[in-house]
């Protein structure tokens, strides 16, 4: 869907500008995106195989759920829209745990630059995988690994092929922020 986005300056400040979304990638505008991850009390990620069909990083293993915010609209607001949409799984504002934000920038093509300022949310799953309901066309598959072997695969690179490159120092932000509320 090409829904408007807001447009953001070099600092992450709103500049009162928005436009499609197709046209701040086209143009590498910088925009805001929010990114929520899913664990288990018992030490567990669930991780999102990107649906084959998507312009970025097809069939690659991502964050739980990310999604663009909507022109207007409240961030927290984008990441509990973006949980029901994606993995069907019903939350609310008090459940999102803030960790900051993260800006990123991928070019991806001559016309295509992908600049965003990833929210970056934790939220606790507490029900069973076989509960939640992917979104076909953005959600290839779900998988619930142990954090320490998400770890082992992004901060020591034995498997980086395998994940959306963001890079070891996001997701050992990730790792980290995570084992904190184990």
């Amino acid at each position: 869907m090409d829904e408007r986005v807001d447009i953001l300056d070099e600092q992450g400040n709103p500049t009162g500008a928005s436009c499609l979304k197709s046209e701040a990638h086209r143009k590498g505008l910088l925009h805001p995106t929010i990114h929520v991850w899913l664990y288990t009390k018992d030490g567990r990620v669930l991780l999102q195989q990107r649906g084959k069909y998507k312009d970025t990083h097809p069939l690659l293993w991502d964050v739980s759920v990310a999604g663009h915010v909507s022109s207007g609209e409240d961030i927290e607001w984008a990441a509990v829209r973006e949980v029901q949409e994606e993995v069907g799984l019903t939350i609310s504002k008090k459940d999102l745990e803030s960790i900051g934000t993260y800006k990123a920038i991928h070019k991806i093509s001559e016309d295509f630059v992908d600049a965003e300022l990833h929210h970056i949310f934790l939220c606790k799953l507490s029900v069973p995988i076989n509960e939640l309901t992917k979104q076909d066309s953005e959600v290839d598959d779900l998988e619930l690994i142990p954090l320490f072997k998400f770890a082992e695969e992004t901060w020591g690179l034995a498997n980086m092929a395998k994940y959306v490159p963001h890079g070891p120092t996001y997701y050992k932000k990730i790792v980290q922020e995570i084992k904190k509320r184990l």
